[in-house]
């Protein structure tokens, strides 16, 4: 396994990337579909900054590890004007990732995440540091009708029989992430996610799995069923390892914390991936304000970069490896 840090913007400076390299990070995932340079202006990556893009990370002995589609807005999904020719443009961004040597790609979606600002909250933990927390007790309202979950379904199949045909051409992995929030009736929720590989079988339909995310829907029991279920299918693309306290199932809330202080096992988490056969990148996700951090956060990235590492090295003495 290896490490992966997001970024949300591509013209990251040297410096920034002289840090990452010298914590250890393999590889970088690009998580806005709109940080690509071309992208604003025909509506898809230029390939030719791209490649320059990935040769300058590739000098600092790191990779990209995935990218993110241009974003499809609720244009498409309503059906409006121009919502279609978003769709064009994912898939030539598809190309456009394929030809630059890029492995994974995510699409994402209007409405396929849910974050409620009315919801949200400023948790305080240990020392004093702030992360986010989410509390519904008595608020789930305006979840999707049975109507409005299959009317988004029909158009996430229409988005998937144009990519997943791209992604088997141009040798790409297509990565889902679950809904965050998990309520009821999203998109990408535990009954999504087995939809998603019914209606697609190929080999390269497969998760982001969002540790933290699941964390959030269910805790360590879900968590470790749904790696040895999807892991064992080989659909477990790349790792977002983050740790929460409290579950909707549990509390009807829950906090984001740092990796060490949650309720799951991070290191149970690890060996479980491994025994599935898991080799790709984890990502520490999320990022908790740490006292005199910045805006990329790169003290939490630091210390969690720090803390997955230590985790793999266990592994490789537990295991014998």
């Amino acid at each position: 396994m290896k490490v992966s840090v997001t970024l949300s913007r591509t013209d990251v400076s040297d410096s920034h990337l002289r840090l990452l390299t010298q914590i250890g990070v393999d590889c970088i995932d690009f998580g806005s579909g709109s940080s690509f340079a071309g992208v604003k202006e025909q509506g898809f990556p230029d390939l030719d900054a791209l490649i320059k893009l990935r040769k300058r990370i590739q000098s600092w002995g790191m990779d990209i590890n995935r990218a993110t589609l241009p974003d499809l807005s609720s244009r498409f999904v309503d059906g409006l004007e121009g919502g279609e020719q978003e769709l064009e443009h994912s898939v030539t961004a598809m190309r456009v990732f394929g030809e630059a040597g890029i492995p994974i790609v995510r699409q994402r979606i209007q409405g396929d995440n849910r974050f409620d600002k009315n919801i949200m909250y400023s948790a305080k933990q240990r020392g004093g540091l702030t992360a986010r927390g989410e509390n519904w007790a008595n608020r789930m309202t305006d979840l999707p009708t049975q109507e409005e979950q299959e009317h988004w379904w029909s158009r996430f199949c229409e988005v998937y029989s144009r990519l997943v045909p791209a992604a088997e051409e141009h040798n790409l992995l297509l990565a889902m992430h679950p809904t965050d929030t998990p309520l009821p009736g999203m998109p990408y929720s535990s009954l999504g996610f087995h939809r998603i590989i019914d209606a697609f079988p190929s080999k390269r339909v497969g998760y982001v799995y969002c540790v933290g995310t699941r964390g959030e829907a269910g805790g360590s029991s879900l968590v470790l069923d749904e790696i040895q279920h999807y892991g064992r299918k080989g659909r477990i693309f790349s790792v977002h390892l983050r740790n929460v306290r409290g579950s909707l199932a549990t509390a009807y809330g829950f906090e984001e914390t740092l990796l060490d202080d949650g309720d799951m096992n991070m290191f149970r988490i690890v060996l479980a991936l491994h025994k599935i056969g898991f080799t790709g990148c984890l990502n520490a996700d999320h990022m908790p304000q740490l006292e005199g951090d910045d805006s990329n956060h790169l003290l939490a990235w630091t210390y969690s970069v720090g803390y997955i590492k230590a985790l793999l090295a266990a592994l490789a003495e537990y295991t014998g490896q």
